[in-house]
């Protein structure tokens, strides 16, 4: 095992953990020899991962997470997929692609190799009925939104439209598909890689509805089909023989397993039951300073941003006043220097640095500064001075020690700042997840990971009818200046109309408190895992990601 200043602090949790999946230690002292172990059943897998939450599902329509989101793609394929170096849209399905003079048609052909993990051929129409599903208000796809560039696709998806066959999607023949779309759209090819956009078995989901993914044989379209999922405990995933470009798949099996524990997580990666830990989230924030020392962890800048959610459907958060109120008494700066500890930056907007327009970088609005008499004025306006009359406050958050330790400051900031209280409602992530859609909270903590490099794809969620919104704010003056800016083609005016749109979101109306920008974490020895590349996307398909054999005892 690799030398290490302080990790007896985590031999409990990985203790429970290794009980947990079948094994069964005569003591905790022992954990790390036995830790290898509880993997013996199944046979070990060319390489594991931790890799976060266990899955709400797998199926590419219906998943929510970062994590889920993972597996779907090395499942699932779309017309495009993720260059491993870059996380920038490359040919998938789709060898190739012409696009009309002014932007709005895409011809995509097929390859004529694309084929299901069952051997049957992939087709156009797979595609059409793919994303037919995608947009079915039935489907309840809560990221149909990335669909809606094309014509017509909003309207089918709020159910105004029956007839699917306007849709702007038709297939010409097996392999040629032609896409029209509302307006040009600069990161299409991008959504194209995204999960909702990838082609899933209408052979299989047909027939049998909701126990596609329990079909044997799978029927995967990407590098990777099923073995198993089994709860609790790990995702495995098989090369597609039948995948077009197999040869270049660089491990014939991967475990992904389920893990929530930061301490668990780093003990596993420590004695060598894992080769990567990947997600901030899952890296022991009280062992950065030593970690940062080490050459198999690794830090980059990295498109996702942490914020708050408020329910504005909810008296007092249904005033702007009070939404600014709380966000102008948080210390951002306090909380990465005392919490986070990662190198993140305080945010006062939602779009992260770096992030483009098109072809130019673009330049987010200021947002709130950190100013506690204006918040007490603000929320004296608001008819609470001093928090008179404010009733108690409920803040959730989902499990890991990060957020308790975030939410534990804010208690303490508001509290004394504003003299508000505060109770912490601690969630499971699934109820956590359930609870922003059913609008079941005050105050929750949030975060948003970009699944494309454009501002739109943190400002959209905010649209009034997008499923991903989840705090009930509807503004029409938003919805305008987002559809506005995303139908010019300009990047200069796109610029003034994507930064008012995020000026009334951060700075007006807040149904969002911004707090910071994520910075990327993971541990991997690189000397042996290759083709991780650490981009500012995130991508990292599995397919690109290869193991060499651990070398002989002496």
């Amino acid at each position: 095992m690799k030398a290490f200043g302080r990790v007896q602090d985590v031999l409990l949790d990985a203790f429970s953990f290794c009980r947990r999946i079948g094994g069964a230690p005569a003591a905790p002292g022992i954990v790390l020899v036995l830790l290898t172990g509880c993997f013996r059943t199944p046979p070990p897998a060319d390489l594991r991962i931790i890799n976060g939450p266990e899955p709400e599902s797998l199926d590419p329509h219906q998943i929510t997470g970062q994590a889920d989101g993972r597996i779907a793609l090395a499942l699932f394929e779309g017309l495009t997929r993720y260059d491993p170096r870059t996380g920038q849209p490359v040919p998938g399905l789709a060898a190739r692609w012409e696009v009309s003079t002014d932007g709005t048609v895409y011809t995509f052909h097929l390859r004529p190799e694309a084929a299901w993990s069952d051997g049957r051929p992939i087709t156009t129409a797979d595609v059409v009925w793919s994303w037919q599903r995608a947009l079915a208000p039935a489907t309840a796809n809560e990221y149909a939104g990335a669909l809606f560039p094309l014509r017509n696709a909003r309207a089918f998806a709020l159910g105004e439209l029956d007839d699917f066959t306007r849709v702007g999607v038709r297939a010409v023949d097996a392999r040629e598909l032609q896409v029209e779309l509302e307006s040009p759209t600069p990161f299409f090819l991008d959504l194209l890689a995204y999960s909702p956009c990838t082609v899933v078995p209408r052979h299989v989901i047909e027939p049998i509805g909701d126990r596609w993914l329990h079909a044997r044989p799978f029927a995967a379209s990407g590098p990777y089909t099923l073995e198993f999922w089994r709860l609790n405990d790990r995702v495995r995933l098989r090369r597609n023989a039948f995948y077009w470009d197999a040869a270049n798949v660089r491990c014939e099996v991967v475990d992904l397993l389920s893990c929530v524990s930061p301490n668990t997580a780093l003990n596993l990666y420590e004695s060598g039951a894992v080769d990567v830990v990947w997600d901030k989230e899952l890296i022991p924030t009280h062992l950065l300073d030593e970690l940062r020392r080490r050459a198999d962890f690794h830090t980059y800048n990295f498109l996702g941003t942490y914020f708050i959610r408020c329910n504005v459907t909810k008296a007092p958060f249904n005033d702007p006043r009070v939404r600014r109120a709380l966000a102008l008494a948080v210390d951002k700066e306090r909380l990465v220097r005392r919490i986070t500890r990662g190198g993140e930056r305080i945010a006062a907007c939602l779009s992260p640095p770096g992030i483009m327009n098109g072809s130019v970088p673009y330049r987010p609005p200021a947002g709130l500064d950190h100013d506690p008499e204006a918040a007490r004025r603000l929320l004296a306006e608001a008819g609470f001075p001093g928090g008179q009359g404010f009733p108690v406050v409920e803040y959730t958050y989902n499990t890991a020690p990060s957020h308790r330790n975030i939410a534990l400051e804010l208690r303490d900031m508001w509290q004394r700042e504003l003299g508000l209280r505060l109770e912490l409602r601690q969630l499971e992530w699934k109820t956590w997840l359930a609870a922003q859609s059913a609008l079941d909270y005050d105050l929750i903590r949030s975060s948003w990971i970009g699944d494309y490099d454009d501002p739109n794809t943190f400002l959209d969620l905010f649209l009034s009818d997008n499923p991903n919104n989840r705090t009930g704010w509807r503004n029409g003056r938003y919805d305008a200046l987002l559809r506005e800016a995303n139908a010019e083609p300009d990047a200069a005016r796109r610029q003034e109309r994507l930064a008012a749109a995020e000026h009334l979101l951060v700075a007006e109306a807040l149904p969002v408190i911004p707090l910071y920008f994520y910075v990327g974490m993971a541990c991997f020895d690189d000397a042996r895992v290759h083709g991780i590349h650490l981009n500012l996307r995130g991508e990292n398909p599995l397919w690109a990601i290869g193991k060499e054999a651990a070398p002989a005892p002496p």
